[in-house]
């Protein structure tokens, strides 16, 4: 729930004497998507939080940082075109994001599609996927949601440079381990609450 934007944003609107169907209006959007964000269930995408900060006369960085911290259940995928390394990677993940809603993919087009429907925070990717690589399968995420943190997963060291123009936080060699995982958290692009024991 992200009920930390939600509240900012109903305190921003009724500042400036905006009713919810108003503020649609100005957007673009219909009311009740206006509703959704002030009740906690979704939090607008980047490009929405830079209208909003336009009608809101507030500064984008405001809503930003009010975004992140309302990461307390952030999405985190996992993508990887093996069906054993998601079963001995989700325990991992899900020990050190207890707090997080974590979902394992074998296919990009499925991860894609999860993501234009759902704010993913986090998303660990497989750099040989067949058909579409990690690569692209980030710039993809990143065209979604650039505020997405993108950690990669492979078993060869010589994917690490590649892997440093496409906007990625992070690069893991597998086996994915708790310390592993902890250490990546450290140097994402857009921290998020983990709810780990390392919070």
């Amino acid at each position: 729930m992200s009920q930390y934007f939600a509240e900012t944003l109903r305190n921003l609107r009724a500042g400036r004497g905006l009713t919810q169907r108003e503020l649609a209006k100005q957007l673009f959007v219909t009311r009740s998507t206006v509703g959704r964000w002030e009740n906690g269930t979704r939090l607008p995408d980047a490009t929405m939080i830079s209208r909003l900060s336009q009608c809101l006369g507030v500064d984008v960085g405001t809503l930003m940082v009010a975004a992140a911290r309302s990461d307390e259940s952030p999405n985190v995928i996992l993508v990887d075109d093996r069906e054993i390394v998601l079963a001995g990677a989700l325990p991992v993940l899900e020990e050190v994001l207890p707090n997080a809603t974590i979902t394992g993919f074998i296919r990009p087009s499925e991860a894609i599609e999860y993501a234009k429907i759902n704010r993913v925070a986090l998303a660990f990717l497989d750099i040989e996927l067949g058909k579409m690589n990690g690569l692209e399968l980030c710039r993809r995420l990143l065209e979604i949601n650039p505020r997405t943190n993108v950690i990669y997963l492979t078993a060869y060291s010589e994917y690490a440079v590649p892997a440093w123009t496409t906007g990625a936080s992070g690069y893991m060699l597998k086996p994915i381990t708790v310390e592993g995982v902890q250490a990546q958290l450290k140097n994402l692009r857009y921290p998020l609450m983990t709810g780990g024991a390392g919070e």
